[in-house]
């Protein structure tokens, strides 16, 4: 694996770790993130939506630009919103 492969790996790693962090100290955090996703999915641009309300409305940052780690945080949401939809 080449140098600079390792180390983008490992910033997305370290942001990764932050969020856990974030989410972890304010167990709120998930289920308001789940709550906005819920209100947002079928909008259009729901994921730039998403983001944006979860940065306004609780302590973990999501910027206009998203990282790796900001996509594979959405990418989750996602999937668990696809979970709650095929249970139901």
């Amino acid at each position: 694996m080449s140098t600079a492969s390792e180390s983008r790996q490992q910033k997305v790693i370290d942001e990764l770790k932050g969020f856990i962090r974030k989410v972890l100290s304010d167990p709120t955090v998930a289920a308001r993130s789940m709550e906005i996703a819920r209100e947002h999915k079928h909008m259009r641009e729901a994921r730039d939506q998403i983001a944006r309300e979860i940065s306004a409305q609780t302590i973990v940052r999501i910027p206009e630009e998203h990282s790796d780690a900001d996509e594979i945080f959405l990418d989750i949401i996602e999937e668990v919103l696809e979970d709650e939809d095929a249970l139901y």
